[in-house]
């Protein structure tokens, strides 16, 4: 369903039941951002004005898909918050 870098990849999948024809839909159950003070960080970055956070990833991961991990380990449930203001620090942990 996902690719094997998704962050959902490793979700549980779930099934319901539904309608009248009783059909079944599978899809996977909510994903909770992991504790990120028990990931190790690789790196630190400074936010540079007008960057992305994608970009961030495929500099520093070698995959901007990847952008998710450094949410993660920032504890961000809104990406662009990460890259609001440059001069921020963000970490960057071990892919798992």
């Amino acid at each position: 369903m996902f690719e094997p870098s998704s962050r959902y990849a490793n979700c549980e999948d779930s099934k319901i039941v539904t309608g009248h024809d009783q059909t079944i839909i599978t899809y996977k159950r909510r994903r909770f951002l992991p504790q990120a003070e028990k990931m190790t960080i690789i790196q630190e970055v400074t936010v540079t004005a007008g960057e992305r956070l994608d970009s961030i990833a495929a500099k520093v991961l070698g995959d901007a898909e990847q952008y998710w991990r450094i949410c993660d380990a920032n504890n961000a449930m809104y990406p662009e918050e990460l890259v609001s203001e440059a001069g921020k620090v963000l970490k960057v942990a071990v892919p798992w």
